[in-house]
């Protein structure tokens, strides 16, 4: 069976602000195998956190057979404990711009990787996912998005 680590982070400078997605997908034996970022224009922290797993999961989703997704165990990691909450369905969304975030995740995993599991980590462990989103968020000061 396939294992993927996925680092998210996303953030914004103002909140809302000048937002941005960062997501490091890694295998089984830690090894990075793609990383990417996207630039929100400007979003809320939560929505940019969100968009941080999403794209993290479609990244995943280019990089894995539609026939061998199913079979992948999947953790996705990340420093934002609301949504990794919100995600693993022990917190309830307050805020309604987060919804379709949500039921887009969801949709992903129910999809294409069912065998998944959403993991708050201290923010000193996850400094790749957010060197990518302040990359993205540098890129939306300057209008790229």
């Amino acid at each position: 069976m396939n294992r993927y680590t996925l680092f998210t982070d996303g953030g914004a400078r103002g909140n809302p602000g000048p937002a941005g997605a960062g997501a490091v997908v890694c295998g089984g034996e830690g090894k990075v195998l793609r990383e990417a970022h996207l630039s929100l224009g400007r979003a809320t922290n939560n929505y940019a956190e969100y968009s941080a797993v999403i794209l993290a999961l479609e990244t995943l989703k280019k990089l894995v057979p539609l026939a061998k997704r199913k079979e992948c165990e999947v953790e996705v990691r990340m420093d934002s404990e609301l949504v990794a909450r919100q995600l693993s369905n022990k917190y309830e969304i307050r805020e309604e711009t987060l919804f379709p975030l949500f039921i887009k995740v969801h949709n992903l995993t129910v999809s294409s990787f069912p065998k998944i599991k959403f993991t708050h980590i201290p923010r000193e462990k996850n400094k790749n996912a957010d060197r990518l989103s302040n990359l993205a968020m540098d890129e939306s000061e300057l209008g790229k998005s």
